[in-house]
């Protein structure tokens, strides 16, 4: 990252996120939902070390799509067509009943090359971590389905997504035995 010119886009993207997520709070209530997609983005630059101004770009906007009333002609036109792709692959299609809801979105992001990749494991690691206030049934049927997506990816990890791929699985692994 060169300078604060290049990261124009990382930065309209966190504030169009803080607006997208401006009323939601986390599953615990109290935090600003809008914190989880900035984690991400920290999780993507300072735990697997990539600095690609696009991929943290999409980081921050990954759950906008799914989650506000942002589409992803919304996404093209103020970050373009690449980051809107990567941000439409993390997206569940919610109008597809659950049954196929998840394997649609599994096929999706597997297929969506090494940044969705990234992204995505960087929302799994952060979501492991936040789900330490969960009560121990959820946190057991959360790191369920988690763990589906863990396993789905193992097949596509890279070069650029193996560092990522081990830190979750590390962090996935102790968080299950200390059930």
């Amino acid at each position: 990252m060169d300078d604060s010119a290049s990261l124009q886009p990382l930065f309209d993207a966190v504030a169009f996120a803080t607006r997208a997520h401006r009323h939601q709070l986390r599953k615990d209530g109290q935090t600003p939902y809008v914190s989880h997609p900035f984690r991400v983005c920290l999780i993507v630059r300072h735990v697997f070390g990539v600095d690609d101004v696009r991929i943290l770009t999409a980081a921050v906007l990954h759950d906008t799509i799914e989650d506000t009333l942002t589409d992803c002609d919304d996404l093209i036109e103020q970050f373009g067509a690449e980051v809107a792709e990567w941000v439409a692959v993390l997206s569940k299609d919610k109008r597809l009943p659950e049954h196929l809801r998840e394997p649609a979105f599994i096929r999706a992001f597997c297929a969506g090359g090494w940044p969705v990749h990234i992204i995505k494991l960087a929302d799994l690691y952060d979501n492991i971590q936040d789900s330490a206030h969960f009560p121990p049934a959820r946190r057991k049927q959360s790191l369920s389905r988690w763990k589906q997506y863990i396993d789905a990816l193992a097949p596509h990890i890279t070069d650029e997504t193996k560092r990522a791929y081990e830190a979750v699985k590390k962090l996935f692994d102790e968080t299950w035995k200390s059930l």
